[in-house]
């Protein structure tokens, strides 16, 4: 499609998923349960040389869990990596993102701090933002506690967590505090509110489907008003300057491919420095299949080496 190959084991993914796949009238915990299964298989088996430590934060609203992945030998001061899971703003958990944040700590020598914010329906919009800006405060905040260079602290994640990142990176800026040293941002939802041509092509078929995401907004904002909020729909925002650098990947078969890519062009035009790369033979989801897929495996890679850059030239500055 496009001009566009899908990649042989996305296509034997898929093949498998529909065979399983019960659609978008899933409850929550249904949902929540079959993404813990899921996940322990796509992310194969766990990466050894880093330790793991559970920790609580605290939020606006009370404690939020956390875990913190340092690799073994890994010097005090290192960067770090403030990570926010995917799973729509319902699902997905510390559990279903261990392997990749293992591999993202190992891959880049930095500690990785992952966040297990509020899930709606039961925590609805704009309850993950919170949690996703007290984290970022804290790891400022707490960095000689948790052994990083307070000056190398990035945020990134992936799908709703990429959302997450954008969105504090944005209102830290526009309140005048210290963003993110770095963004890492993997197939982020970007604009609640507009039908982007990505979402008409591959919104049927390719893993994530338009009814997921309709069903994932539908909890997430209560509200259909809030869709607009620029802390839901970056892409909507007036003023994006000041902003971090960032790293922005996206799949060529996911229907949030095209807001993803004109976020990235929207933050070069306010003068933000970004890369954008589009691999063109995946789906959505795909840095939680690096247990499947070498491919899988070489797209997250070469996210990781973005953000070892990129923090490299924060902690020199």
């Amino acid at each position: 499609m496009e001009g566009q190959t899908l990649d042989p084991d996305m296509q034997l993914l898929l093949r498998l998923e529909r065979l399983t796949a019960e659609g978008g009238t899933e409850s929550p915990a249904r949902r929540r349960r079959h993404q813990e299964v899921a996940a322990g298989l796509a992310g194969g088996r766990l990466p050894a040389g880093v330790s793991v430590s559970a920790m609580t934060i605290t939020g606006g609203q009370g404690e939020i869990p956390a875990r913190l992945y340092v690799p073994e030998a890994l010097p005090t001061g290192s960067p770090l990596l403030v990570f926010l899971h995917g799973g729509s703003w319902v699902t997905g958990s510390l559990n279903t993102h261990e392997a990749l944040c293992r591999y993202l700590a190992l891959r880049t020598d930095v500690r990785v701090l992952s966040i297990g914010y509020r899930l709606a329906p039961e925590n609805p919009f704009p309850a993950a933002v919170e949690d996703a800006l007290a984290a970022f405060r804290f790891a400022r905040t707490h960095a000689s506690d948790l052994g990083a260079n307070p000056a190398a602290i990035a945020m990134g994640g992936d799908s709703a967590g990429a959302n997450l990142s954008a969105v504090t990176a944005y209102l830290t800026a526009r309140a005048g505090e210290p963003t993110p040293a770095f963004l890492l941002l993997l197939y982020p939802p970007c604009d609640a509110v507009n039908l982007a041509r990505s979402r008409e092509e591959f919104g049927r078929g390719f893993f994530l489907t338009e009814a997921d995401i309709e069903w994932a907004m539908d909890h997430y904002f209560p509200s259909r008003a809030d869709r607009g909020d620029a802390r839901a729909s970056t892409l909507l925002a007036d003023d994006l300057s000041g902003l971090p650098p960032t790293y922005l990947a996206t799949a060529g078969f996911d229907p949030l491919r095209d807001e993803g890519e004109m976020y990235a062009r929207r933050l070069a035009e306010a003068g933000v420095p970004v890369v954008l790369r589009r691999h063109p033979d995946l789906i959505h989801g795909f840095a939680n299949m690096i247990g499947l897929s070498s491919r899988c495996r070489e797209a997250v890679a070469e996210a990781a080496s973005a953000l070892r850059m990129g923090l490299a030239i924060a902690a020199g500055r």
